[in-house]
């Protein structure tokens, strides 16, 4: 069955999955959204014998449905290849009753990778289809992952050009390396004297000015997104949750038709609203366990029913997190409005001139299977610790989030469902951050002696992409102010 899809604000026709791929963001500034969710009509037992190239095809299939099965074959199997470091793509780990599904085994060592391998062929696939000729500028902002994953995925792709955004502050020291060296004639890197969501606000400012996209054409160009907005980065995500379930049905932890918990570390909500489309295609999935840090906005959404973005902003040790403004959770505020999209667009109105917005006791019930938590900075670090002297296994902060707040929702309701909880990044993308919650003797190491450390630590060997941060060279060193967002992109593209 064919799957059209719409903006979340109702101003633009509905369009084909690659064209949605294509602009990225709506017209009238909000985000695609299915006309509907597809079932996942196979047997749950079939799950255990795929591999995870099979479980994408399946699920990615009944999203991207103007794609041709040979379309897809060829994004998936360019995409999950050798450039993850493990051949099951996403290893489920157990430890201390709970299962991490590390997400981290790709490029950049963080979970954007899962998506962002695969979004480069999605959206040439999609220009070859409909016969564009423009060449695509990836416009992004990231805080911290997003940016150095799509970079990887877009270098010297033919037809294409990558901007990204990021906080100059608001990043660890190892993210903001990855991206100032990274190489490739068509990528750029601007850093900005704010904090994220002054660069989320900036670039959706740009993809919404008239006269950008006027002069853009002019010049031979058409702007799309590499964030979680693009629905060509939310769909890859549905997949590794089913494989968290075919990797339990193989292990014989569960049997299919078990029902699962899932908790994800949050901040823009693009990776728990994939868990959740997940549960709606079929997956057997209880709560979904939306996990944030000191910056607890959604937090306090889940629990009250407003959105509330001002209050005080926090710089953390999981900086992935550090968002005030999460721009999927539009999409589930669509749906839980059950489709309308004039009160969806009136609630992103508020958010945008007075910073907040309620929804409506009937809007909350629609989102009950959610559960909001959030871990401080002492308990994060205090996670981290905690579970390397329970189990010898080593986390991330973001990961640390989810774990904390997993545990404070098994304390709260007894719930005794086997729970996925998501890694997001690799502890060596914040070795100084994991060390210090291990041991402070850690703290007078150099930058390299503490990536050593780690390895002795944790057991795990340095990562590639670490190693090879040691020589790489500084290629990005712009940073400008938020009014000069715009200024900068012409700079780059020359119009």
């Amino acid at each position: 069955m064919n799957i059209m899809y719409h903006s979340t604000r109702g101003g633009d026709p509905d369009t084909t999955a690659s064209r949605a791929i294509l602009a990225g963001l709506a017209s009238d500034g909000g985000l695609y959204v299915p006309d509907f969710i597809p079932a996942f009509d196979l047997p749950l037992t079939s799950l255990a014998d795929m591999d995870y190239r099979a479980v994408a095809y399946e699920v990615m299939s009944r999203f991207l449905t103007d794609y041709t099965a040979d379309e897809l074959h060829y994004c998936i199997d360019h995409a999950y290849d050798s450039k993850f470091d493990t051949e099951e793509i996403a290893h489920l780990h157990e430890a201390d009753g709970a299962f991490y599904l590390e997400l981290f085994h790709g490029k950049t060592i963080a979970f954007k990778d899962m998506a962002l391998s695969i979004l480069p062929y999605l959206m040439t696939t999609a220009a070859k289809k409909n016969h564009i000729g423009e060449k695509i500028v990836i416009l992004t902002a990231t805080s911290g992952d997003t940016g150095k994953a799509a970079m990887a995925g877009f270098a010297d792709v033919p037809g294409t050009e990558i901007i990204v955004f990021y906080p100059k502050d608001g990043v660890s020291p190892v993210q903001e390396r990855m991206m100032v060296t990274q190489t490739g004639e068509n990528t750029h890197v601007v850093a900005i004297r704010g904090n994220f969501d002054d660069a989320q606000t900036g670039v959706k400012k740009i993809f919404g000015d008239e006269k950008m996209a006027e002069d853009l054409l002019k010049a031979g160009f058409r702007f799309s997104s590499a964030n979680s907005i693009n629905i060509g980065r939310l769909v890859p995500q549905i997949a590794y949750y089913f494989y968290s379930y075919a990797s339990l049905l193989r292990s014989g932890k569960i049997t299919a038709g078990d029902v699962i918990n899932i908790t994800v570390p949050t901040g823009n909500f693009g990776n728990i609203l994939a868990a959740h489309y997940a549960k709606k295609m079929g997956l057997p999935v209880g709560r979904l366990i939306c996990a944030s840090n000191s910056n607890n906005v959604l937090t306090d959404f889940f629990r009250t029913g407003i959105y509330d973005r001002n209050r005080e902003f926090f710089l953390t040790s999981s900086p992935s997190m550090d968002i005030l403004v999460s721009s999927n959770l539009e999409r589930l505020i669509c749906e839980s409005t059950e489709g309308d999209v004039k009160k969806t667009a009136a609630l992103m109105k508020s958010l945008r001139e007075t910073g907040r917005y309620e929804i409506t006791d009937a809007m909350r019930r629609n989102m009950s299977d959610f559960y909001g938590g959030c871990a401080d900075e002492n308990e994060v670090f205090e996670e981290i610790r905690r579970l390397y002297k329970k189990s010898g296994y080593v986390i991330d902060p973001h990961t640390a989030v989810a774990s904390a707040v997993y545990h404070k929702y098994t304390e709260e309701t007894g719930d005794p469902a086997p729970t996925v909880i998501a890694s997001t990044a690799s502890p060596y993308k914040f070795t100084r951050n994991v060390l210090a919650a291990l041991d402070p003797k850690y703290e007078s190491f150099s930058d390299d002696e503490q990536f050593d450390a780690l390895a002795e630590v944790s057991g795990v060997a340095i990562p590639a992409a670490i190693r090879q941060l040691r020589s790489a060279k500084v290629r990005h060193n712009t940073v400008v102010a938020i009014p000069e967002m715009e200024q900068s992109v012409r700079d780059i593209l020359h119009i």
